[in-house]
């Protein structure tokens, strides 16, 4: 079976004990029209959504910070890595994914979102797409302490902080998680703090 410039695609199940790794082996089409053979992994974690909470009256966001392990063991010293709330579909549709990750995360219940994008994150080596979204925020949508789920060992921090303060740790170094730096710099560009 050939679907544009590849042919030949034979996966190779290589673990399934957390997420899914495949091995595939397929032939591409290369410019010159000759084929190569060529062998890539891919890890499918699922899909994602991602969401940065603002409040414009108070000029603040909420995030998460909480241990990552492949930070820690690429360098990050303490593993703890400052974070928009985010979560796994799990078979739910982005925008109910999201709203639940948030009241689950940071204790708010939130009932408006928008979708601001889709981006892959790692489209060399990981599956996933990431829809990413923004949502107001009050404090009386404020309806428990939030930290994650009990079952699944999260242990989050919930940070409020001025929208320019995160823009700051994003320059020092203090925040370097790609979907939010996304996330802030959509705010900053498309002027929500305006």
């Amino acid at each position: 079976m050939q679907k544009g410039n590849i042919r030949n695609i034979k996966k190779e199940l290589l673990s399934d004990n957390w997420y899914t790794l495949n091995k595939f082996t397929f032939d591409f089409q290369k410019k010159d029209n000759t084929w190569e053979t060529q062998q890539r992994e891919a890890y499918d974690r699922g899909n994602g959504a991602a969401i940065l909470l603002y409040n414009t009256n108070k000029g603040t966001v909420v995030l998460t910070k909480q241990f990552r392990m492949p930070t820690y063991v690429n360098g990050n010293d303490s593993g703890m890595m400052i974070e928009v709330c985010a979560g796994l579909l799990d078979g739910d549709h982005p925008e109910d994914c999201i709203k639940k990750e948030v009241e689950e995360e940071t204790g708010y219940k939130i009932n408006q979102v928008e979708k601001v994008m889709e981006s892959y994150m790692s489209p060399g080596s990981v599956t996933e797409i990431l829809y990413l979204f923004v949502g107001a925020y009050e404090a009386q949508m404020k309806i428990s302490e939030g930290g994650g789920a009990e079952d699944e060992s999260e242990n989050i921090e919930v940070l409020e902080m001025p929208f320019e303060e995160a823009l700051r740790m994003i320059r020092n170094g203090e925040i370097n998680d790609a979907k939010t730096i996304m996330l802030l710099q959509y705010a900053q560009i498309n002027g929500l703090f305006d």
